[in-house]
């Protein structure tokens, strides 16, 4: 029996994975960890356990000794925090058995500085880049970006910090970050037209096994609704940028589409992403492919994939007889 440990099962990424992973392979047994006692993914797990703040002192420790005594064959990080906190601390679980779910070191990096990265595509010329200044006042930056513009947190995730200015007032409480800790970009499209891609990177360039959702965003910044979506020039563009940055296992890259039809990428998530549940109900089993590449070494091919689309909604889950899991 193999072991797979989960973390942040109380988060919509988390618990999707354990639910995907059960689907996998229902003999695997999961192992879910949260640093709240009630997180809803302890209905979904075989063994939980409490975990510390990723900046406590302790939690290396702690993560040591979960994965020892339960025999952890693979473990998958399901919050951003853990992805990085894994990747700064990769030493420290290559003392053990257990392989962790994680993407390359360059890659993890260059998406936790949003300037990095435009960087890094202004170095490889791309033309799906989103224009992006770190300096300049509001009347340089209305110039230069048009009205309105988005100043956008450097370190962020999920649409969270976004500030829209359409006037001096709306720039001024600002004006200080701009630089150290926010950046300005034009805004690209709509709401309406926003895409998430997945693919399952070899490390190598190619892009592997893929799958496109056009979507909307609840106000958290999650997926609210998706639907299956194909076009060859996104999946040209997909195949370009996997070439350039050579990702590792499950990576997650966003997009818009311009007022020309072009792709712009936002972002690139190089892990699961909290749309993982709904892409294993259309056939595309992150969870599986997973358990396939870093437990016996195999590369996931193309799935067939089922069309349609996605509403999430709030579920309940009870318990009776008791106030507790």
């Amino acid at each position: 029996m193999r072991t797979v440990m989960v973390t942040g099962v109380g988060a919509i990424m988390g618990y999707g994975l354990l639910k995907s992973l059960r689907a996998a392979d229902p003999t695997v047994r999961l192992v879910g960890t949260d640093i709240y006692d009630d997180a809803v993914g302890r209905a979904w797990c075989d063994v939980f356990e409490q975990a510390p703040l990723t900046a406590d002192a302790n939690y290396g420790h702690w993560l040591q000794q979960v994965v020892l005594r339960y025999q952890v064959d693979l473990l998958i990080p399901g919050i951003e925090q853990d992805v990085h906190w894994l990747s700064d601390h990769r030493a420290l679980l290559a003392k053990t058995s257990t392989q962790v779910a994680l993407n390359t070191q360059t890659l993890i990096d260059l998406s936790r500085d949003k300037w990095a990265m435009d960087q890094a595509l202004l170095a490889l010329d791309e033309r799906c880049r989103i224009p992006s200044l770190i300096a300049g006042d509001f009347h340089s930056l209305k110039q230069a970006l048009g009205l309105p513009f988005l100043l956008k947190p450097r370190k962020g995730y999920a649409s969270k910090g976004l500030v829209w200015v359409h006037q001096e007032q709306d720039f001024t409480p600002y004006a200080p970050l701009v630089g150290e800790v926010m950046m300005a970009q034009p805004i690209i499209g709509t709401a309406a037209q926003e895409y998430t891609v997945a693919v399952f990177g070899d490390g190598l360039g190619n892009a592997g096994a893929s799958i496109a959702f056009q979507r909307s965003l609840a106000s958290d910044g999650s997926t609210a609704k998706a639907w299956v979506y194909q076009a060859d020039s996104l999946d040209g563009t997909v195949a370009r940028l996997c070439r350039a940055f050579k990702p590792v296992g499950p990576t997650n890259l966003q997009f818009r589409r311009d007022d020309q039809g072009g792709w712009r990428l936002l972002e690139i998530n190089p892990r699961i992403s909290s749309t993982s549940s709904i892409r294993t109900a259309f056939g595309y089993n992150e969870a599986a492919m997973c358990l396939d590449y870093y437990l016996d070494g195999r590369i996931a091919q193309q799935p067939t994939l089922r069309q349609g689309f996605a509403v999430r909604y709030i579920e309940d889950h009870v318990v009776y007889d008791r106030h507790h899991f």
